[in-house]
């Protein structure tokens, strides 16, 4: 029952006419979910490559994000271990400096749907400024950095880092601190979660 849920969900999310912009393109949304998902990594939006390939985070973003984690392809892309739900569902199109912002009703409407069809998960990987902002509203802190960096006052429901882009290899020069421990932490996290327990 919850399967034809979620593929009920999908269908409305094509139909739905907020989205006729992207689907007169043939654009499909580009998110993964299973009933089984142990793990909701929630991003911002797809890039071009993710929406014209219909692949989640396949960029160079993706195989980071895939390392900070420390598991496989094969594991990141089962959608009975993990749920990849961007704030948008869509390529959101360029803007001066990178692609523009997920529009901000989109997980509003959609993601608590689909969220009720996953009972089975333990934790929520928030992965950059929009997603922290709308999951942890005013118990983030000051910046990113400081919410990244206190971890820990959101397990065990939420774990948010910084985003995987090419983009913040300046950030992560300068905070070495993330992957000599958050990291460290966060694959021992989804080892548990979904690789010793396979």
């Amino acid at each position: 029952m919850m399967r034809d849920e979620l593929e009920q969900i999908y269908e409305e999310i094509i139909s739905d006419a907020a989205n006729r912009q992207y689907s007169d393109k043939g654009w499909k949304p580009v998110y993964t979910a299973g009933k089984e998902a142990k793990i909701a990594l929630i991003g911002q939006a797809p890039g071009i490559k993710a929406q014209e390939s219909h692949c989640p985070w396949n960029d160079a973003s993706g195989k980071r994000l895939r390392q900070w984690m420390g598991i496989n392809e094969e594991t990141f892309y089962n959608p009975d271990q993990i749920a990849l739900l961007p704030m948008d569902f869509y390529y959101p199109g360029k803007a001066k400096t990178g692609d523009k912002p997920p529009r901000k009703d989109f997980a509003v409407k959609w993601h608590p749907r689909i969220l009720e069809c996953l009972p089975n998960i333990e934790l929520t990987l928030l992965v950059g400024a929009y997603a922290q902002k709308h999951y942890l509203k005013d118990k983030r802190k000051g910046t990113l950095t400081e919410t990244v960096r206190a971890y820990q006052d959101y397990l065990p429901d939420f774990f948010p880092i910084v985003h995987p882009s090419p983009l913040n290899g300046r950030w992560l020069k300068k905070n070495p601190w993330f992957e000599e421990e958050v990291i460290s932490e966060l694959q021992g996290l989804i080892r548990f979660l979904i690789v010793e327990r396979i």
